[in-house]
């Protein structure tokens, strides 16, 4: 009862699905004791917002049909906040909590005027409107050096508690330092939990359901009632909060952000390449996604060094494998994750997991009864209007 609460009744309705998924929350859960080491840690942070990010996007694409180039801005805004308020104020709670409510703010504002003036523009026309949002931002962001530090960004300290020179304890625990690094870790990882799961409940609520028909027909949503400029607009400013507080816990991991760091267009292809890769229209193609991508982007080019140490005596093999090549390796994994896997991980595992005779397939989610001429007629749930 307290696991179909907490997931809001989206089970993973495919056993390799969930066993992947337990695999992977271990994992980040145990990252700091099973894979020492500053890489690891650092790797693992980042599948933990990059976690939130995506599954943020996908609340905009996945779930409303809504295709935005402008998600990088509400990032940047969130890891801007943090830092410019501990740059300013002191490393204190206080500015902790005062630049993430002030980028909250500012991430709504931004969001709704998006939402209000472009969302009745229509497929690549929004699409445009919002890159030229994004690309207005990070010029800003790199021009405002007094109070974003420029192209150099900012640098900033945490509260001591997160510090790294911070221990709780002088004796390690299972080999491990019990300090603030280790303390600011779990930190994220809380956060990114509780953030994903309250993501989960977003898309299964009523209004969930109206996103996705939406997203199915915005002409026969608008049809029997529901205000479709009212519910993308909402999406919108909910996904843009939820990648405000993505780019709030990466900056108090880095203790660092600039425009490279939160702004970059890169950022926004990682992202469109692991919504494709996890599966559009789930939560926990995110998950799967990010941890995916991440570590074959960290990890890629070690693997690559070992091969081509292992295959030096092939001369054609050799330079194939070389490290400098691994763009070109990791191009060629999506490409075949793209062909293995067009509806993405998740859709590929839930669509095996659903076969006839298999339990824990989830029913049809309209409901269809006979009209008076005998035909099939699907009537829409009435919630969320």
């Amino acid at each position: 009862m307290l696991l179909s609460r907490l997931l809001s009744n989206d089970f993973p309705r495919s056993r390799v699905l969930a066993v992947l998924l337990v695999a992977l929350l271990l994992a980040l859960a145990l990252t700091p004791f099973l894979f020492p080491g500053v890489k690891a840690l650092n790797v693992a942070a980042k599948v933990l917002v990059f976690t939130v990010l995506v599954a943020s996007f996908d609340l905009l694409l996945g779930y409303t049909g809504i295709v935005s180039f402008a998600h990088t801005m509400f990032f940047g805004i969130g890891a801007y906040g943090v830092s410019i308020a501990l740059t300013r104020m002191g490393p204190g709670w206080g500015a902790l909590a005062l630049g993430v409510a002030a980028a909250l703010v500012l991430s709504f504002l931004l969001a709704l005027a998006i939402g209000l003036f472009s969302l009745r523009v229509r497929a690549i026309f929004f699409s445009m409107i919002t890159l030229a949002f994004a690309a207005a931002f990070q010029t800003l962001a790199s021009q405002l050096s007094e109070f974003t530090g420029g192209e150099d960004g900012l640098t900033f300290k945490v509260p001591e508690v997160l510090s790294p020179s911070f221990e709780l304890s002088p004796e390690p625990f299972l080999g491990v330092s019990l300090d603030g690094r280790l303390l600011c870790y779990y930190l994220l990882f809380v956060a990114a939990l509780v953030l994903v799961l309250a993501m989960l409940r977003i898309v299964n609520s009523p209004f969930g359901r109206v996103l996705q028909a939406i997203r199915e027909n915005e002409f026969r949503a608008e049809a029997i009632g529901y205000r479709v400029v009212v519910y993308r607009t909402a999406s919108a400013i909910l996904s843009a909060l939820f990648a405000t507080l993505a780019g709030a816990i990466l900056a108090l991991w880095l203790r660092y952000n600039g425009p490279d760091t939160s702004l970059s267009f890169e950022v926004m292809l990682d992202v469109l390449l692991i919504v494709v890769i996890g599966g559009m229209g789930t939560v926990y193609g995110a998950a799967l996604g990010s941890g995916l991508f991440v570590v074959a982007q960290s990890y890629l080019q070690d693997l690559l060094r070992l091969a081509g140490d292992a295959a030096s005596a092939v001369p054609w093999l050799s330079p194939l494998l070389s490290p400098d090549r691994w763009l070109l390796w990791l191009g060629l994994l999506f490409v075949l994750s793209v062909y293995h896997f067009p509806t993405g991980i998740v859709g590929r595992l839930r669509a095996s997991g659903s076969a006839p005779g298999r339990t824990g397939s989830r029913p049809a989610p309209a409901s269809k009864t006979e009209n008076h001429q005998g035909d099939n007629v699907e009537h829409p749930a009435p919630e969320g209007r």
